[in-house]
């Protein structure tokens, strides 16, 4: 069974942009979740220039994504979205796996 992380035109794009600004030119999306938060888990993104150990490489629109096993188990067929409006900016994730979520959407249980 293939495990699949989206990511949207509006996210890569925005990942692009801070890879540029931080001048990286190889790099991958390391998505991961960790304890914490309003609801108990949060995510957490940063980019790195390659995998750790047992991470799964996935690939969404180019991007490149590097998973711990750990989080994988959480994070199968997650959405990651870009927002920018007047109320708010930055990543939505959208988790089909997510049981409930907090009102700022950064954690889940």
């Amino acid at each position: 069974m293939a495990i699949q992380i989206t990511l949207t035109d509006n996210a890569v794009k925005k990942i692009e942009s801070v890879a540029k600004e931080q001048g990286l030119d190889e790099y991958g999306l390391r998505m991961c979740v960790i304890g914490g938060g309003c609801s108990g888990m949060q995510y957490r993104l940063d980019l790195e220039d390659k995998p750790k150990g047992k991470d799964r490489v996935l690939e969404s629109n180019g991007v490149k994504i590097f998973v711990d096993l750990k989080s994988l188990l959480f994070l199968a067929g997650v959405e990651i979205d870009y927002i920018e409006d007047l109320m708010q900016s930055g990543f939505k994730i959208t988790n089909p796996n997510a049981k409930s979520t907090c009102g700022c959407g950064q954690s889940f249980h």
